[in-house]
């Protein structure tokens, strides 16, 4: 009877944490959604909401999370939870982290670099702070290839860059509202530049959840809750002659909008030998609302993406991983269509507060991009 009884409370009390997480989750949807119709509404009506708007804050940070296709918002909890889901800052072990990656794309012609710091604030909370660089150096600017004569001039071929810049801030919070439930949010500026021809700044903002329901941890965010405004200013003085002389539209100031993306997923690891080996299953779902998108769904008010991950580990000093998302149907010249994906590959290897991951992504050549090397470091300091 005792049995029994102890089984009971544990079932009722599951039960209460269930039913509240699931009423504060439903909360946090029908919030976030009113947020994202407003939002639309008021893009839609005076401002312009392109696709893939600030799409280089969408391509990841750490070789971890980009080998298991960004299968984060329910796993991370290290100092890459300030991009990933801010609500994983709460569980970082240490009392400063620090992380670096550099990545190069279409070889090497572009450049992606991160660097991100988190440290506890108190037994509940902690911080982060984020910067992300993705930018094409050396573009020759030819506008003066050409002198008074006709007669090229090479020496007066000058150069510049085209970058784009993301700073976030983020703060977390332990058990809120709910034992077991994380919370976060990131404030994030935005600078974007096109030599001296063009410039952007936005400020948008994140939140994100975790929780643990028994075995399985749980997460959710949405990126750009109330839509990240860019003011872009155009030197037109700069444009306009070349413009016109080419048939071109020319560019003037205006304001672009990146819509709300939803960010919801799921993990549980599985012990294989108590205390040496285990294997982590990942799954999350990308929803994004800018219009219908080349995804698994897809739909005019939104389209949905899904990501799988799978970690295994020796005594979490050693990891291996793998990854698999970027699902789309590609058209052929002959009018045939193929389903594509990307698998991606990783290891990593923790040793005295040093974790050193590398990732490969599209291992099988499976999809249209092409293959990228990225290193990244996460270093711990503690007294």
């Amino acid at each position: 009877l005792s049995s029994n009884s102890r089984l009971t409370d544990m079932f009722s009390t599951t039960s209460l944490h269930f039913r509240a997480f699931i009423t504060i989750v439903m909360k946090f949807v029908i919030f976030s959604f009113i947020l994202m119709v407003f939002n639309s509404q008021l893009v839609y009506g005076q401002f312009s909401a392109p696709k893939y708007s600030n799409e280089f804050l969408s391509i990841g940070v750490g070789a971890r999370g980009i080998a298991l296709s960004s299968t984060q918002v329910a796993s991370v909890n290290d100092v890459t939870s300030g991009y990933w889901n801010p609500a994983g800052l709460v569980q970082i072990q240490d009392k400063y982290q620090g992380s670096l990656m550099h990545s190069e794309y279409f070889a090497g012609i572009a450049k992606y670099d991160y660097v991100g710091f988190a440290t506890k604030v108190d037994s509940v909370s902690a911080a982060s702070v984020t910067a992300i660089r993705f930018g094409v150096d050396d573009i020759p600017d030819t506008r003066f290839l050409f002198d008074a004569n006709g007669a090229i001039d090479y020496g007066a071929v000058q150069f510049f860059s085209a970058a784009d810049y993301g700073f976030l801030l983020s703060y977390a919070r332990r058990n809120v509202l709910l034992e077991g439930l994380n919370v976060g949010g990131s404030a994030k500026i935005i600078y974007r530049s096109v030599g001296k021809f063009a410039t952007a700044w936005g400020f948008g903002f994140d939140l994100g959840a975790q929780y643990t329901l028994g075995e399985w941890e749980l997460g959710a965010a949405i990126k750009d809750v109330t839509g990240t405004f860019n003011a872009w200013f155009i030197n037109s003085d700069l444009l306009e002659d070349v413009f016109a002389q080419t048939g071109n539209e020319i560019p003037y100031n205006s304001v672009e909008v990146t819509l709300p993306r939803l960010l919801i997923g799921g993990t549980r690891s599985f012990e294989i030998i108590d205390s040496v080996a285990s294997i982590r299953a990942l799954a999350e779902l990308d929803v994004t609302f800018d219009g219908k998108r080349n995804a698994l769904l897809k739909s005019n008010f939104a389209s949905i993406n899904p990501h799988l991950g799978l970690e295994a580990d020796y005594k979490r000093i050693v990891f291996l991983r793998f990854g698999l998302g970027g699902i789309q149907q590609i058209k052929d010249f002959d009018g045939s269509k193929n389903w594509m994906m990307q698998p991606n590959f990783g290891i990593g290897v923790i040793i005295k507060g040093i974790q050193i991951d590398y990732a490969l992504t599209d291992v099988f050549d499976s999809s249209d991009a092409l293959f990228s090397n990225i290193f990244s470091l996460t270093f711990a300091i503690n007294k």
